[in-house]
């Protein structure tokens, strides 16, 4: 199974929990300082991972970690496209590359990775999970980068949904909500930057007002990623599931 951004946070965690169940795990990401460290993690709990640096915006990057899966293993039965940097902040100071890298990372990968793997995906009657997040359901103006990319490949993943139906792939959608990740820790400095709030203040009243009985964890996520690649799942298809503890304010 392949995980991109599985470094850290979810990715991670989502690719030691599949290690933990026995899974060959490839985890991709842009450093590979943070790669090393978290293969070392990995191959404790399960088969040592293949471990693939690279710049995911580019399609070269692409398309060497499928060259590099398809040379190490020629099969590839689960893809979890988790890669993405988003930034928060004030709609009217966000430059346009914030945009266009927001988009570059988290959809234009997922849908690139997804082409490339395809044809080992339906070979496998595989299944790919794409972790998106709440705010494609809930936007907020300090997340306006965020909301638009995730609701795109929310959106993509439905329609590739049908295209799954017909060659056996279960194409799936976890939107986490607020999780405890070094990727939450950097947006809540954007968000406080952005504010002219401190960081402590703003985490405490996103509780107040979510009404959640605690922020969530990476293996809250992971154990649903583990699910819906199971066979007990098969009949779960282009459906999009939160793990937020109920914060989720959108209803679709």
């Amino acid at each position: 199974m392949v995980v991109t951004g599985g470094s850290r946070g979810i990715g991670r965690g989502i690719a030691l929990a599949f290690a933990r169940a026995g899974a060959q795990t490839v985890i991709a990401s842009s450093s590979a300082d943070n790669l090393a460290a978290a293969a070392k993690a990995i191959a404790q709990a399960g088969p040592e991972p293949l471990a693939v640096a690279g710049d995911l915006r580019k399609l070269a990057d692409c398309e060497q970690l499928f060259a590099k899966v398809k040379e190490s293993f020629g099969r590839c039965d689960i893809l979890v496209n988790n890669a993405g940097r988003t930034r928060a902040g004030n709609f009217l100071e966000l430059p346009d590359e914030a945009f266009f890298d927001g988009f570059a990372l988290k959809y234009h990968a997922a849908i690139r990775l997804t082409r490339l793997f395809w044809p080992m995906l339906k070979t496998a009657q595989g299944h790919v999970v794409n972790i998106v997040g709440g705010a494609a359901r809930s936007p907020e103006p300090e997340f306006t980068v965020g909301s638009s990319v995730n609701a795109a490949l929310a959106n993509a993943s439905k329609g590739l949904s049908k295209l799954g139906m017909r060659d056996g792939i279960n194409v799936n959608v976890i939107h986490p909500g607020n999780t405890r990740t070094e990727r939450q820790e950097e947006l809540l400095a954007q968000r406080a930057q952005a504010t002219g709030k401190p960081v402590e203040e703003l985490r405490a009243a996103a509780l107040a007002k979510s009404g959640i009985r605690r922020v969530g964890e990476v293996e809250d996520v992971a154990a649903l990623a583990l699910f819906l690649c199971s066979e007990k799942s098969r009949h779960i298809q282009g459906t999009a599931i939160a793990v937020d503890g109920g914060a989720t304010v959108g209803y679709y």
